[in-house]
């Protein structure tokens, strides 16, 4: 090539690259490329975390209605099975079939909670006959003497609940939510 064609083409060049910086057009593409999957995933995560909200309260309040109905008065004589525990699990389980959430997918919380007893039994919930925990006579205040401390009952279990947020790292993880609720046991 001659000098003036090297310097010609030298001066084309230039003068494509400063038109390229200066033009906008397409710019708003590339924008928009570069924010969408973002908005996209930050739309994502409200969603499912909304989900995991909308689920931890509703097995939040499937607790509370088991404890409701463990205080209740039942029958002892009767032979109808009914007994304290029996009835926050039976409210439970309504209350999480009311809520759409499977009941057989409630798990028994673990570590369970402790409680000191108020009579002389202690104050485990068994791991064998439900999924829910259900402790009935437990001290529901800090004292030292059952004599003095408020006697109630406690219900907890846990729900599984996933995560699906492509490309991070909540992605198909599988938390479990507890959910525990205390009620005082009324006397008669």
């Amino acid at each position: 090539m001659k000098p003036s064609a090297q310097s010609s083409l030298g001066i084309r060049l230039r003068t494509n690259l400063r038109r390229l910086v200066i033009e906008t057009r397409g710019a708003e593409i590339a924008e928009a490329a570069a924010v969408l999957p973002l908005m996209f995933m930050i739309l994502l995560g409200i969603f499912w975390f909304g989900q995991a909200f909308s689920i931890y309260g509703a097995i939040t309040r499937a607790a509370q209605e088991g404890a409701r109905a463990g205080t209740a008065p039942y029958c002892a004589t009767c032979n109808t099975g009914a007994s304290p525990a029996n009835n926050a699990v039976a409210a439970v389980n309504t209350a999480l079939t009311i809520a759409k959430l499977d009941p057989t997918l409630a798990q028994f919380p673990t570590p369970p909670p402790t409680f000191n007893s108020c009579t002389a039994a202690t104050a485990n919930c068994d791991a064998a006959s439900s999924k829910v925990c259900v402790q009935t006579q437990v001290q529901l205040t800090d004292t030292v003497t059952p004599a003095t401390g408020v006697c109630g009952i406690s219900v907890s279990f846990q729900y599984p609940y996933q995560f699906w947020l492509p490309f991070a790292s909540l992605n198909k993880q599988r938390i479990l939510m507890t959910a525990s609720a205390r009620m005082r046991m009324e006397t008669q």
